[in-house]
């Protein structure tokens, strides 16, 4: 039987309360965010109505109207009967071209603005993990970054590894650098994967970058993380480089 997702310190991220008068709308926005960033995985069961609600600071009935639009969203699907419950579905695939849109959006000191965003807060949260980490934590991240190695389709592979670089934020333990490392995801994380990136060179820094934080070499988990980084970031601003303007 399915358990319910997240019930470690990326819960405690993901379902603190709401600011006062949380509204459907935004709940709706951190459980779709959530799922899309791989943090729910395609199958898992979101906690009880009731439960998740009091988690989130809102009402049943708001909660209610969120589980709703995103089952319109084809983000959660509803089961009844035993075992029944609310049950979270993968994003679809997106096709290369309607991501090459919101690319054509972002300007090259946008895109490198973002790309050093990004590398502050993985380098901080390598940093931190690889002081930080317990065995516990160390196999987790491997557990993940082998979901990484066995995903076929392309969202898949950005799940998989968005779900890496915030469990690292996670590992540091620190929810700041975690909600910031969501949020760049969500901001970025379409893109990281345009064009497709080598799934064995991605994997190798994710090994490199594990093995620093199990040696606690927090110098060079941070190194690792920030190379990381700036490639991607490299990468996309090529692409945007080749896109004639619309």
């Amino acid at each position: 039987m399915a358990q319910p997702a997240l019930t470690t310190v990326r819960a405690r991220t993901l379902f603190t309360p709401l600011d006062a008068g949380g509204r459907a709308d935004t709940v709706t926005r951190r459980l779709a965010k959530a799922i899309r960033l791989g943090l729910l995985l395609d199958g898992e069961r979101l906690p009880a109505e009731s439960q998740l609600a009091g988690q989130l600071g809102v009402s049943t009935v708001t909660l209610r109207e969120a589980l709703a639009t995103l089952r319109t969203m084809g983000l959660v699907e509803t089961r009844r009967g035993r075992g029944g419950g609310s049950f979270v579905r993968a994003p679809s695939e997106h096709p290369a071209d309607r991501l090459e849109r919101p690319l054509r959006l972002l300007s090259l000191h946008e895109l490198r603005d973002i790309g050093d965003h990004r590398a502050a807060i993985a380098g901080a949260a390598a940093r931190l993990a690889a002081e930080r980490a317990l065995a516990s934590d160390v196999a987790a991240l491997r557990e993940y970054a082998e979901r990484l190695r066995g995903a076929a389709a392309l969202t898949d592979r950005r799940r998989a590894d968005a779900r890496l670089h915030i469990e690292i934020a996670a590992t540091a333990q620190s929810p700041r650098l975690t909600r910031e490392e969501m949020d760049l995801w969500s901001e970025i994380g379409d893109l990281v994967w345009l064009p497709e990136q080598d799934v064995a060179s991605v994997c190798g820094d994710h090994d490199q970058l594990i093995d620093a934080i199990e040696a606690r070499a927090p110098e060079r988990a941070r190194q690792i993380a920030e190379r990381h980084v700036a490639v991607q970031t490299s990468r996309l601003l090529d692409l945007r480089l080749s896109l004639h303007q619309p």
